[in-house]
């Protein structure tokens, strides 16, 4: 494999180890939500631009999908 993509690999299970922990934390539901859904953005952002190779299409594209994440991201935090 390649290194770029182990990496990559090892971030996403780095997230979703801090997801879990995020999880466990006592804090006000609307930060937990909002950290859960910031870390889910950056696993979603990880496999598309990596695994899903958005990284060599074309710009409106990559910003299309940026933008139904932000858009998609704040309607799951403040419902």
């Amino acid at each position: 494999m390649k290194k770029e993509l182990v990496i990559t690999y090892g971030l996403l299970l780095l997230l979703t180890v801090a997801t879990l922990v995020v999880l466990n934390f006592e804090v006000n539901d609307f930060i937990q939500r909002t950290l859960i859904i910031t870390l889910f953005s950056a696993k979603f952002l990880l496999i598309v631009f990596q695994f899903m190779e958005l990284k060599k299409a074309h710009v409106f594209w990559k910003a299309a999908v940026i933008v139904f994440l932000s858009l998609f991201s704040l309607i799951i935090v403040f419902l």
